[in-house]
């Protein structure tokens, strides 16, 4: 068995410039925490495959495309593949989430 720890993973560094940790990562799919404080945002940005959103904590602002979503904790949110989107913490708490990709992208993630 393994177990991974949110807080024993190492933070990347992202385009985003916000708490971003691998957790998950094989040839098959990627899962990925990040952590928005407060005012924090993901810069709009395009995946190549489909993308699932859950939030941990909190709650955020989704954009997809020409939509735009409060989301709480404990909600799902799909995003497909090639639509621009972002998520946005205009709370004055942290907002947590976890991104999951499958397939595992072959491609990058490309910014806006």
């Amino acid at each position: 068995m393994k177990i991974v720890k949110v807080s024993e993973q190492k933070i990347n560094e992202t385009p985003h410039k916000v708490d971003v940790r691998k957790l998950y990562d094989t040839e098959k799919a990627q899962a990925i925490h990040i952590t928005l404080k407060p005012g924090e945002a993901l810069l709009k940005h395009i995946t190549p495959v489909d993308v699932f959103f859950y939030v941990i904590e909190g709650k955020g602002i989704v954009e997809i495309g020409d939509e735009r979503e409060e989301v709480f904790q404990d909600s799902l949110i799909e995003s497909p593949a090639k639509i621009p989107h972002r998520l946005i913490n205009q709370s004055d708490k942290i907002f947590r989430f976890l991104v999951v990709k499958i397939p595992r992208p072959t491609e990058q993630t490309k910014v806006l």
